[in-house]
């Protein structure tokens, strides 16, 4: 019995053909999509699912703040709901207004049910533990999906994306690392024609980017020879538990960001020079782009 999903083998299969790998994420580090897809999918549909109605102004402002603007950008969907509602619920707008907020107890359970956290995951879920939060939770799920399909297309790679793809292609073995779905990565990178770049396109149903990792470069390059790219913490968290590297695209400046690892990063990454105080720099950097406090908790004080 393997201890990875069935759509996760052609990771596990993956062998070597160059020296070195890259992991890249999507959403907001290749693509500049991250803003359409949590302004215009993810929160109208959070809104209208979970009856925010009277509370949309700060219903937008706090996932706006836990998907884009704070440490946790770029964590899965669910556990990100989950917290929305959590500062929603503490907010003293919202309790003025007596708005009802989810507590999402089953949600809860189902983020903490070792289900994967996608679609299919919580259908296997919800064929256990039916429950109307749950059928209310996909049906949000879906309506975003769905959002994302309609609404996000025509949107290029960030500058110096292309030209370090095709930089990277002769010495490293290069894979899509992302929480997004298999589905929309796949539209996504083959709109623009740089799927071509990649071996494996790995999206949330083959679990998560720390396995994604895992199972297709642990044990088979040297860590030192393995660099992930990305936009989030838990890009880094996904690196970093796997002793590998991390280069991190920092929010609102990408394109210099980009720009940086195609002149220089990349060089130092393969001629062994990168790990150390060079990355603790950039690591350094990157955080202060990301904070763990929300700007309304900081007018208070």
């Amino acid at each position: 019995m393997s201890d990875y999903p069935e759509a996760a083998r052609p990771l596990a299969e993956l062998e070597p053909q160059r020296p070195f790998f890259v992991g890249i994420d999507s959403d907001g580090c290749a693509f500049d999509t991250m803003e359409v897809k949590h302004k215009e999918c993810f929160i109208p549909n959070i809104i209208k699912y979970w009856g925010l109605q009277p509370v949309s102004k700060y219903a937008r402002e706090a996932a706006e703040f836990v998907n884009l603007y704070s440490k946790w950008r770029g964590i899965n969907r669910w556990p990100a709901l989950v917290m929305v509602f959590d500062l929603l619920r503490e907010r003293p707008e919202v309790i003025a207004r007596h708005a009802d907020i989810p507590q999402a107890t089953k949600i809860r359970e189902f983020i903490d049910s070792g289900y994967p956290l996608s679609n299919d995951g919580l259908r296997d879920y919800l064929a256990q533990h039916n429950h109307p939060e749950l059928e209310r939770g996909l049906a949000w799920s879906e309506a975003v999906n769905a959002s994302v399909a309609e609404m996000v297309h025509g949107v290029p790679p960030f500058p110096y994306v292309r030209e370090s793809l095709e930089m990277m292609q002769e010495q490293a073995d290069m894979i899509v690392v992302s929480a997004t779905p298999v589905e929309a990565l796949t539209r996504e990178w083959q709109e623009h024609g740089i799927d071509r770049y990649v071996r494996v396109i790995a999206g949330q149903e083959m679990g998560k980017k720390a396995q994604h990792l895992a199972l297709a470069a642990g044990d088979k390059y040297p860590p030192d020879h393995v660099l992930m790219i990305g936009d989030a913490p838990g890009d880094m968290k996904a690196a970093h538990s796997n002793g590998f590297l991390f280069y991190p695209i920092n929010p609102g400046a990408e394109d210099k960001s980009w720009e940086r690892f195609y002149r220089e990063a990349f060089q130092r990454f393969i001629e062994g020079t990168y790990a150390g105080e060079y990355e603790a720099s950039l690591i350094a950097e990157f955080e202060s782009y990301l904070p763990d406090v929300p700007p309304w908790k900081m007018k208070d004080e």
